[in-house]
């Protein structure tokens, strides 16, 4: 079963040298993929000199193996005024910066079956007449009428929100990356960062690979490569990595178009004829050593969350265990020795999944799986992003940890993170997204 492939920023063959490094600039972002390059987007769209380093290929890893979904409802409160920005961004985003990202306004529906789905989907409800969503409640002759082809009496309660959408993940990122691009942006694939310098302890550079770059202000946009990049500086980011598997179906007959959610799976329509789908509420814990040392920060999480996750102890365990967790800044570092993460797909949740859908929704019955992909999602131990400054180092700036919401609110993301760097009003409070609001970084501050 094939692997489905990204847009390449640069689709025709590289005979060409790679662009030099340049050597200053006003700010430099670390990381290609979606809060990255939409920090970038808006910084160059605001006329600020901006270089983005990206290890390997922009969107290489979890910004283009995501579902796709683009939505406002079902998120925590602290995020909700973030995703409403974010929606209003991927509204008008194509139109403003002429690019085709796959955006569709669709809306998106939950399906609730058992009693704590239910009670699940009536909170959301709540949350989202108090934050002005367009959501709606549905009961069972509504919900089949809304959802045609849904199995009859399976379920009783569905949660619709009208302007909830859709985009393709791997066309999005490196459209708006080539927006940066003519916008003044520039973009350097293949191109690690292995750390920064400081004077006066302030940051007064970035030191890629390929050279040095004098700057005043940097953005630590490196999914789940943050962690590792932020402790060679001794601060500790608490941050897990969690494997989503996602597979392609065609030819099912006839499905909504919207993304529909239910308790053990999900599906949205694709613009290349197929849908994507997968186990909704089931991904893999690797245990790693981060696992143990971050076990006070991650516990609540656990203990909350526990059906949700499959703990494995894998190959992975061992490869994190031999990787350096210091380098000097004159040698290859993990960074330049794997460029993108590629874990295996977990084949028991993708089967699952499309059981669990085919009951759901008996067209899908006709269908058959052509791609299958699984991608690593960087999560913190409250599941919201850190957005913001990194106080101890003045000029060092994070935009991490969006644990599985970074697609969705991605474009939000790097509008706020532009603002803050440019000092401007920011569009939404940023106190929910400091950096010392964890444990571990609130102890490292004192």
């Amino acid at each position: 079963m094939q692997t489905l492939q990204i847009e390449r920023l640069d689709p025709a063959p590289r005979t060409a040298a790679p662009p030099p490094v340049p050597a200053e600039t006003d700010v430099v972002v670390i990381g290609g993929g979606i809060a990255g390059v939409t920090t970038a987007l808006f910084l160059a769209e605001a006329g600020v000199r901006v270089v983005l380093c990206e290890k390997g290929v922009i969107a290489g890893e979890q910004s283009s193996r995501n579902w796709g979904w683009v939505r406002q409802m079902g998120r925590d409160p602290r995020e909700m005024p973030l995703s409403v920005e974010s929606l209003a961004l991927w509204h008008d985003i194509d139109r403003r910066f002429g690019i085709d990202t796959g955006f569709r306004e669709t809306g998106i529906t939950y399906v609730s079956r058992t009693a704590s789905e239910i009670a699940q989907s009536q909170g959301w409800a709540e949350q989202a007449r108090a934050g002005g969503l367009r959501s709606h409640l549905l009961d069972g002759p509504a919900l089949a009428r809304h959802l045609p082809g849904i199995a009859t009496g399976r379920y009783s309660l569905g949660l619709w929100t009208e302007d909830d959408g859709r985009a393709e993940p791997w066309r999005a990122v490196p459209q708006m990356a080539r927006a940066a691009i003519r916008l003044g942006a520039t973009i350097l694939e293949t191109c690690a960062v292995r750390g920064i310098e400081t004077a006066g302890g302030a940051l007064s550079a970035v030191v890629t690979e390929r050279g040095t770059i004098r700057c005043t202000r940097a953005v630590v946009a490196g999914g789940v490569w943050s962690r590792l990049f932020l402790g060679n500086l001794g601060l500790d980011f608490p941050q897990l990595k969690i494997i989503g598997s996602v597979t392609r179906v065609e030819g099912p007959g006839a499905v909504p178009a919207m993304p529909v959610g239910g308790g053990d799976f999900a599906f949205r329509q694709r613009l290349d004829g197929g849908w994507s789908i997968a186990l909704r509420n089931a991904n893999i814990a690797p245990i790693t050593p981060d696992s143990f040392r971050l076990l006070r920060d991650f516990l609540p999480t656990l203990v909350t969350s526990w059906r949700e996750l499959s703990l494995r102890l894998n190959g992975q365990f061992v490869t994190e265990l031999a990787m350096p967790r210091r380098w000097a800044l004159d040698g290859a570092t993990p960074f330049e020795r794997i460029r993108t993460l590629d874990p295996v797909p977990h084949e028991g949740h993708l089967s699952k999944g499309f059981e669990n859908l085919k009951r759901a929704f008996p067209a899908f019955a006709s269908a058959r799986r052509t791609h299958s992909w699984a991608g690593m999602i960087d999560a913190t131990p409250d599941a919201i992003p850190a957005i913001g400054a990194i106080d101890r180092v003045p000029g060092l700036h994070i935009c991490s940890g969006f644990s599985g919401h970074g697609f969705g609110i991605g474009p939000g993301a790097g509008r706020l993170m532009s603002e803050i760097l440019r000092g401007v009003t920011p569009c939404v409070d940023p106190a929910p997204f400091r950096f010392d609001r964890f444990r571990t970084t609130a102890a490292r501050a004192a």
